[in-house]
């Protein structure tokens, strides 16, 4: 990290009121969690975009539900990290206006790390939350951390028999070593989870391709970019472009409102990291790693 860069962010950081950080998936790399929103990652050899749309689930809500338990069991067994531990250290500070917002599902930010539940959005859902999907019930289960939610999806978090995903310039000479996928079961629907009251099928609480966001959520952040008492100093830009709406606005409207930008990712523009950018400070490396060094003056060690 730059010291000059560094030096002027604290003393920015020490002053400010009112504060966001908008979190994105690479902050749960460092916990193991592959970066999947947007990519072509597979789900034995089914595209996880494909997987991750309301038709998907209405064609073959088995296969969507196996691929949901993989997941969930992925989310499971990974650990937060310092960088999820200094943003939840950020929320507990009583004389901070502050919100998290995070564009990941993987439940790594939540009260089971201490972090403030009334300062949290989680944008894009959990996978640990319960939806029921009949049009007149509006039940909803939050923070379920059952693993497996039945016992038709055990195995489902098992996606090959031996071998393992490799990176094409290493499988082409390596073709005996492709990974055989376990078989994707056909689970009745009566076997899939269902909310015991209605007696209906139960889907994954996030935010799928095509859906829109709550409406709720994203009037709770307008206003509190809006209230002028005290105006925002400050947005945290961690392991995300920024540049896909709604993030990208959030962005735009801290700086028009005259707050500061703090960027750390992997990928930064070099004029930022190099303070060429006046109002934007970037700080270029793993975000777990850099969030706990510049959030020390406020939040101590961890």
């Amino acid at each position: 990290m730059d010291p000059i860069q560094l030096s002027q962010f604290q003393s920015h950081l020490l002053k400010s009121k009112k504060i966001i950080a908008l979190v994105g998936a690479g902050l749960s790399v460092s916990s193991g969690l592959p970066i999947i929103h947007g990519t072509q990652s597979l789900y034995k050899n089914f595209n996880s975009i494909d997987l991750s749309t309301p038709d998907a689930f209405y064609i073959d809500p088995s296969l969507v539900w196996q691929y949901h338990s993989y997941k969930r069991y992925q989310c499971l067994n990974a650990s937060p990290n310092n960088g999820h531990i200094a943003l939840s250290k950020l929320s507990q500070l009583e004389e901070l206006a502050y919100l998290t917002i995070t564009q990941n599902s993987d439940g790594l930010i939540s009260d089971r790390i201490g972090h403030d539940k009334g300062k949290l959005i989680e944008i894009h859902g959990s996978v640990f939350d319960l939806k029921c999907t009949s049009f007149l019930c509006n039940y909803v289960e939050r923070g379920n951390y059952v693993h497996p939610l039945t016992s038709a999806l055990k195995g489902s978090e098992v996606e090959c028999v031996s071998g393992s995903r490799k990176r094409k310039s290493e499988l082409e000479n390596d073709v005996a070593l492709s990974p055989q996928f376990t078989p994707v079961k056909s689970i009745p629907e009566k076997e899939l989870p269902l909310f015991p009251v209605c007696g209906e099928l139960l889907r994954p609480g996030v935010v799928w391709f095509g859906e829109s966001l709550s409406l709720n959520l994203i009037s709770k952040i307008d206003n509190f970019i809006e209230d002028s008492d005290p105006s925002i100093d400050l947005i945290l830009v961690i392991g995300t472009s920024g540049t896909v709406y709604p993030a990208n606005s959030f962005i735009e409207r801290v700086k028009l409102k005259g707050g500061k930008i703090a960027i750390f990712n992997i990928d930064i523009d070099d004029d930022i990291v190099q303070g060429k950018e006046g109002g934007v400070w970037g700080f270029k490396g793993d975000a777990a790693a850099l969030l706990p060094i510049a959030l020390k003056p406020l939040i101590g060690n961890i």
